[in-house]
């Protein structure tokens, strides 16, 4: 039997399909020679402080730096049950090899490394590694599995990051918290990236704008920009515009020099993680978490995108045959007419720009896969990111946009004014968008080109009018996501040195934990996500920045071990040197920490005083959106939250309410009047009636009717009487109901002040010692039994002792 991990359910059920694995059992699947199980994520982690010594389990900044010689793995607690599961199966005896098919990447190899270390499974490994979840895909992947020793060197570069995560973020993390009395955080990612958050806020608040003019001249049919000598539109003075409208208006000048080009826009490149997020972000709003969670089900669930955490924009050589299956995929979509286009031989493809192998690491770029597309079974949101990635698929494979550009350059009196109109000649790849509407087309410049394409050089042309605005320079904008993951990805813009930026190409994280680490950071309270996408750095944020040592907030640190890991991947670095020199560097920032003689002090727009230990409160909004005050101090941690209470009305505010209630108008009779309703006269007019002497019956009724219109001939209707009501309105009071109950703002403690124990535990004690002199004294309490009982009223006097005992002491 061959022992398969997945990395999760969901992908486990996927393999276990396509292998035949139809037995099921508790946490895996077997069946056609194979055992599929998973894990939930990781199932195994590093050990905390105190396995290393019991001086570790209280958070002390004596203690520090924690350096272990070697670390300690340990199943997680929530997965404990799992891990047993995987763990049973590896020491059957029918297994003859493991296959690691967890996510074909550095964190995904860790996933299985650890599980296999501490189970001390010591068999044949081999590596499943493919790049989408259907059947073929899978199916062609297990006839070519890899040996396990060949990503030994992955693993140990895994086994680093982790690593130095704990050494550099767990000593940071307790040296700032116990230092500072202030419950606080620090890693080699997370802080780096606060800090350029921070650093943009204050180059906000310090921003001082100005005021620059514009200047554009109407010449009839067209308009052109004025340039100054440094070849801007910007206008510095009022005088100086003045100064140009006098000199200008109504002159006539000459056309010096047209240009004309035919230019042509490259197809973009194919979505990595991070440009798939930003795009998302920018066009459908969505955070970079949400966006890695849909693809994440669009890849696992639904099989029709390949793998969603990869750093390339590229494809292999051996993905270019795979193309045309991949479009016929699409024939039952928006864009089915178009790929069937593409696939006849009409594919464009830049084998230079976008088919590299050398630029394609452990993935390539994200694409549709061969599974047949069926929109129905797709969420809006899942819907509107396929659409992303199909029309950016599509668009690689088009031709090139192909436009044409007039520039004209105008000498007015020695002033210099200039035009450009860019006309499309061929759409090329931006017809795409056009299938669905998602993206406009790139619009010409302002004017018009016919009239422009007529003038030639040195012909005269006159102002008619002259026309200014004013503007004032901008302040830096706050991060979003889209923004934030380019600066993350590309940090060493935020380095000086040159031989730093090198290291740092590789970014700030990996586009697999960017996400998460913006998340963490909203999570912990250091960052606010606005009604506008903006991420705003908090208080709390800006003081943990402040407050850190230098070092950890360069992209400097994670920029030199991103390259070090990536060495080590390649076999290219001894992993213990860099093990050695991280226990440095932790070693560094908490000596930096100690020296320190600032203090955490947070300043916050809206808070109140910790009524225990007199420090301002943070205020949060809980997922209910009840807002909480929390005390920074550590050594207090004292939280209360603002409830809204159900709260029965006292007999004042009732009358209150009373008092403020509208009178009701109340119609009364108050006397009785006959009343002679008079009405005009009818007069009937005597008809004719003929008598049916053939049949009696009808002459018998003509008769009595001719008889009763006689009588109406000669009457009139006679008034008749009515008595009626004589009302008037007076008032009582209304009969809506009057509130019993009011809703009313109260405090609710979350979390008792650590302050406040001193004080509960005192009280305990005195209680304790009360509650032994009552059992000492026994007697006192009990009733004296005599001869004839104790009657009714003994007992009454004794319950009422007691309710006042009970009194003395609350």
């Amino acid at each position: 039997m061959k022992l398969v991990l997945a990395e999760k359910p969901s992908v486990g059920r996927t393999l276990a399909s396509a292998l035949g694995c139809n037995h099921r059992e508790n946490g895996y699947s077997e069946g056609n020679g194979y055992i599929v199980t998973w894990a939930l994520g990781h199932l195994v982690e590093l050990s905390q402080p105190a396995t290393y010594g019991s001086q570790y389990k209280r958070w002390s900044f004596g203690s520090l730096p924690i350096l272990p010689q070697k670390l300690e793995i340990e199943p997680i607690e929530n997965t404990k049950e799992q891990y047993k599961i995987v763990k049973k199966l590896l020491e059957r005896d029918d297994i003859e090899s493991f296959i690691i098919a967890t996510d074909a990447g550095r964190e995904g190899e860790l996933v299985a490394r650890w599980i296999l270390k501490l189970s001390t499974y010591d068999k044949k490994v081999q590596r499943l590694w493919i790049s989408s979840q259907t059947d073929s895909a899978i199916r062609e992947g297990f006839a070519s599995l890899k040996n396990g020793d060949d990503y030994l060197n992955l693993y140990k570069a895994a086994e680093c990051r982790a690593s130095a995560d704990w050494y550099v973020g767990m000593n940071v993390t307790r040296a700032l918290t116990t230092h500072f009395d202030a419950k606080m955080s620090a890693g080699r990612v997370q802080t780096p990236t606060l800090a350029i958050m921070c650093n943009r806020e204050e180059e906000i608040e310090k921003f001082e704008g100005n005021f620059y003019w514009t200047l554009k001249a109407n010449f009839g049919n067209f308009s052109s920009s004025y340039y100054t000598e440094e070849d801007t539109i910007r206008i510095n003075s009022e005088s100086k515009l003045n100064e140009l409208i006098s000199k200008l208006d109504n002159q006539t000048g000459i056309v010096e020099k047209i240009d004309v080009s035919i230019k042509s826009d490259q197809s973009p490149l194919a979505y990595d993680l991070t440009e798939l997020q930003r795009d998302a972000n920018l066009s459908l709003g969505f955070s970079a978490k949400k966006t890695l969670d849909v693809l994440q089900k669009l890849y696992e669930y639904h099989k029709i995108v390949t793998y969603p955490r990869t750093d390339s924009r590229y494809i292999t050589h051996d993905i270019v045959e795979t193309i045309p299956s991949r479009l016929r995929s699409l024939s039952n979509t928006p864009f089915g007419a178009k790929a069937r286009f593409l696939s006849q031989d009409n594919m464009h493809i830049d084998k230079d720009r976008f088919v590299r192998d050398e630029l394609v690491s452990d993935h390539h770029a994200i694409i549709p896969t061969e599974q047949s597309v069926n929109l129905s079974r797709l969420s809006e949101d899942e819907k509107s990111l396929w659409q992303l990635i199909v029309i950016r698929f599509l668009e690689v494979l088009e031709d090139d946009y192909r436009y044409k550009t007039t520039s004209m350059i105008i000498r007015v009196k020695g002033e210099t004014f200039k035009s450009r109109v860019t006309t499309p000649i061929s759409q090329g790849y931006r017809d795409i968008a056009r299938i669905v509407g998602l993206r406009s087309t790139a619009t010409s410049e302002e004017g018009d080109e016919n009239f422009i394409s007529n003038l030639r050089e040195n012909d005269k042309v006159q102002i008619t009018s002259l026309k200014s605005r004013r503007t004032s320079t901008e302040s830096p904008k706050r991060y979003n996501d889209a923004t934030l993951l380019s600066a993350m990805e590309h940090a060493g813009r935020f380095v000086d040195d040159y031989n730093i930026k090198k290291n740092l190409s590789a970014g700030l994280g990996t586009p697999a934990t960017r996400a998460d680490i913006i998340e963490k950071l909203i999570k912990n309270n250091y960052i606010d996500r606005s009604k506008d996408n903006e991420l705003i750095p908090t208080p709390r944020g800006r003081e943990i920045v402040r407050l850190a040592p230098t070092l950890l907030k360069s992209p400097e640190l994670t920029g030199k071990w991103e390259e070090r890991l990536s060495n080590i991947a390649k076999g290219l670095e001894d992993s213990n040197d860099f093990i050695k020199d991280i226990k440095n560097v932790a070693r560094d920032l908490v000596d930096a920490i100690g020296k320190s003689t600032d203090s955490f002090a947070p300043v916050f727009d809206e808070s109140k005083k910790c009524p225990y230990c007199g420090s301002l409160m943070m205020s949060v909004l809980d997922d209910n959106n009840r807002k909480h005050y929390v005390c920074q101090k550590l050594s207090c941690s004292y939280e209360e939250m603002e409830v809204k209470r159900k709260v029965m009305l006292s007999e004042k505010e009732i009358a209150a309410y009373k008092a403020k209630m509208p009178k009701a108008p109340v119609v009364k009779v108050v006397a009785k009047k006959k009343v002679v309703l008079k009405k005009p006269s009818v007069v009937v007019k005597k008809k004719a009636v003929v008598a049916q002497t053939n049949n009696s019956k009808v002459a018998s009724s003509a008769s009595s009717s001719a008889a009763y219109f006689s009588s109406l001939a000669t009457s009139k209707v006679t008034p008749k009487t009515q008595t009626i009501n004589k009302k008037s309105v007076i008032t009582k009071d209304s009969n809506l109901k009057i509130p019993s109950y009011k809703f009313e703002t109260q405090i609710e403690v979350v979390r008792e002040s650590k302050l406040n124990r001193y004080n509960k535990y005192r009280d305990n004690q005195k209680s304790q010692s009360e509650r032994t002199a009552w059992q000492n004294n026994k007697s006192q309490h009990s009733f004296k039994k005599d001869e004839g009982g104790s009657t009714f009223a003994d007992f009454i006097k004794a319950s009422e002792n007691r309710n006042k005992k009970k009194n003395r002491k609350k």
